[in-house]
């Protein structure tokens, strides 16, 4: 975070550096900057978190349980 020296000195750099003309123009720039990269980061968030907001698909419903194989019937025994 900035303390109030500091914004004092970056003030008086930005007045030396592009003059009491120009300042203002760039200081606009800046913020226009600032907001598209505000509002791209926005919709950026936005959609990662749409994409990311799935509704989980409903249950299935259960299988039913295969029925096990009978039994192969028992060959009949002859008379002796």
């Amino acid at each position: 975070m900035l303390s109030v020296p500091d914004v004092a000195v970056v003030s008086v750099l930005a007045l030396l550096l592009f003059g009491p003309d120009r300042l203002p123009k760039v200081m606009r720039q800046a913020g226009r900057l600032m907001r598209d990269l505000q509002n791209t980061s926005h919709s950026f968030i936005a959609e990662m978190e749409r994409a990311a907001d799935t509704t989980p698909a409903p249950p299935l419903p259960p299988r039913p349980v295969p029925e096990p194989p009978a039994p192969p019937p028992e060959p009949e025994k002859e008379a002796e």
